[in-house]
């Protein structure tokens, strides 16, 4: 695995969605692992784009998320599972230059695998958060993760990947991620 960093990363989280989240297994602890992901990335000055499934539907990235955004993170609505299924968002991703994608979001076995599985062929190392994705059925998520590390993702938690980009103790936000895992 080639060391991700803050200039080669971007976090991807995945439909995130007022109408979705509350069907979901343990969907609270997700919620509370994507503000971490999403505290940590602002911290790290790491680049975000947020997906919405349908959001016409669906609605849009649920408020306790969303307070978390910066204005810059960008948000691509879609109508395919896969992030790279729409046009408009899979160029927003490819725009980055990113070469590590960190996806995060729901369902862990329907948008977040399918865009996992594409971005490993579209040849970038993925890293999925493993505490910050769910599905409504937990065998879902754990059949869905074990897919994904069969297929080349990486799966890590939330805190790990924060600590991943950090690299070490020196970093500036070194002291802002601690005490977000706290």
């Amino acid at each position: 695995m080639k060391m991700p960093n803050v200039q080669n990363s971007l976090l991807l989280m995945v439909d995130m969605q007022e109408k979705l989240l509350p069907a979901m297994h343990d969907g609270e602890n997700c919620i509370n692992r994507n503000l971490l992901l999403l505290q940590g990335a602002a911290a790290l000055e790491l680049p975000v784009i947020i997906s919405e499934q349908y959001p016409q539907g669906l609605g849009s990235t649920i408020p306790q998320l969303k307070e978390a955004c910066r204005e810059e993170w960008p948000v691509g609505s879609k109508t395919s599972f896969s992030c790279f299924g729409d046009e408009d968002l899979s160029d927003l991703i490819r725009n980055l230059n990113a070469e590590t994608l960190i996806i995060s979001g729901v369902e862990s076995h329907v948008c977040v695998c399918q865009t996992a599985l594409d971005a490993v062929n579209e040849g970038y190392q993925v890293i999925v958060a493993s505490d910050a994705v769910t599905s409504r059925k937990p065998e879902d998520r754990c059949t869905a993760l074990k897919l994904m590390a069969a297929n080349g993702v990486q799966v890590m938690s939330a805190e790990a990947i924060l600590f991943l980009l950090l690299g070490s103790a020196k970093h500036p936000a070194f002291k802002t991620i601690s005490k977000l895992v706290r």
